[in-house]
């Protein structure tokens, strides 16, 4: 069981906790273990949209597995809002230094700041406060124009909609891409990078298309992608001829079956070693003979700055 607790502000934007809080929800009704939690200084905190929220004012006992989320709030600056008690910036570093990983929306990436957590780190947040954050925070290291950035067990996110991003890429970490598959398509959403960016998520950069028998053999990949899956066993699944689906597939993905399933192993291993696992293992655990294939695999597929294994600890 994992907890999430989101930690309030006055002021804060509606998505930007309601955006990861349904991503962790949805997981948790698709039968992972997730329990949600808000917890605030103050039991009535009202949002920049004007809808009071009530939150715990008593945190729960967390541990190494949990997770928490701080949501921006309204900001130019960081100057407007944000106040937190330096008891409070002291809940954060603990939980991080107790092994814990923290997460921010947006202007949440302050708090951050102030608790310690980003210097010497990569970050981001919202594109209008990047200058601000750099000038506040000077020994964090900003990333700018990018959805989210994980640097150790510090995650943070430009804002807004890219909470959603910041959160399906932390299932997908935790549960593999078939499980953020599952959730994004309740969820009815499609995460996509800034400008030049790649997204984070093999599965999801490659589903925007409307082509039914091509998303059932991804959703076939997805499911199994540490397997052995013959194209003919692909190809039977969604009731056409090899030569057809892999024509269908590659027109709609830019990706041959094969090469769609190496990328999925390759992230997941991506994963697992920003988790302290060896090459040699996580090669096993996605399914790989050996490493040498995940090493030339992982040659051949760059991973964006924003996406890498931690740094800092």
């Amino acid at each position: 069981m994992t907890r999430v607790v989101f930690l309030l502000v006055p002021q804060l934007h509606l998505l930007d906790l309601a955006g990861p809080a349904q991503v962790f929800s949805t997981a948790a009704d698709l039968g992972h273990g997730y329990t949600i939690g808000y917890v605030a200084e103050q039991e009535d905190v009202p949002t920049a949209q004007g809808v009071m929220l009530r939150a715990a004012v008593d945190w729960p006992e967390l541990t190494a597995d949990d997770l928490v989320v701080v949501p921006g709030w309204r900001s130019l600056a960081f100057r407007e809002n944000g106040d937190m008690s330096a008891a409070t910036l002291d809940r954060l570093a603990a939980h991080h230094a107790a092994g814990g990983t923290v997460a921010s929306v947006c202007a949440g990436a302050d708090a951050l700041g102030r608790a310690g957590l980003l210097d010497g780190r990569r970050c981001t947040t919202h594109h209008d406060l990047q200058d601000e954050l750099a000038r506040r925070h000077p020994r964090a290291r900003v990333v700018r124009d990018v959805l989210y950035v994980l640097d150790g067990r510090v995650v943070t996110s430009a804002g807004i909609a890219s909470g959603i991003d910041l959160a399906l890429h932390l299932v997908a970490a935790r549960h593999g891409p078939a499980v953020a598959a599952r959730v994004a398509r309740a969820m009815v959403v499609f995460a996509r990078r800034n400008g030049d960016e790649q997204q984070a998520s093999v599965m999801l950069r490659h589903r925007d298309h409307l082509i039914d028998a091509v998303h059932q053999a991804q959703d076939l990949i997805d499911a199994r992608f540490a397997e052995r899956l013959g194209l003919a066993d692909l190809s039977a699944a969604c009731g056409l001829s090899e030569r057809t689906l892999t024509r269908r597939f590659t027109a709609a993905t830019g990706l041959t079956p094969l090469r769609y399933q190496q990328d999925l192993r390759v992230e997941r291993a991506e994963h697992l070693i920003a988790q302290g696992s060896t090459v040699e293992a996580a090669a096993r655990v996605v399914g790989f003979q050996d490493a040498r294939m995940l090493r030339r695999l992982r040659g051949r597929t760059p991973v964006p700055e924003a996406a890498r294994g931690p740094v800092s600890a």
